[in-house]
């Protein structure tokens, strides 16, 4: 199976927004400080994703 960089990176993103905004909101409010963390953990998460370069498959010939 082939997933493109972008997939891969948006997936990365999604999950990090979501761990940290299942965090923030343990006590039932979400503060301005929060949702700050939350968009960095999602860019973050992006642009980490996005910058590593896939490896090259080996030849399993």
């Amino acid at each position: 199976m082939k997933v493109s960089k972008m997939w891969k990176a948006v997936v990365a993103g999604a999950a990090a927004g979501t761990a940290a905004a299942a965090t923030a909101l343990q006590d039932g409010q979400l503060t301005a400080a929060e949702g700050v963390t939350i968009l960095l953990a999602v860019l973050g998460g992006f642009g980490f994703t996005w910058a590593v370069p896939n490896r090259e498959p080996k030849d399993t010939a």
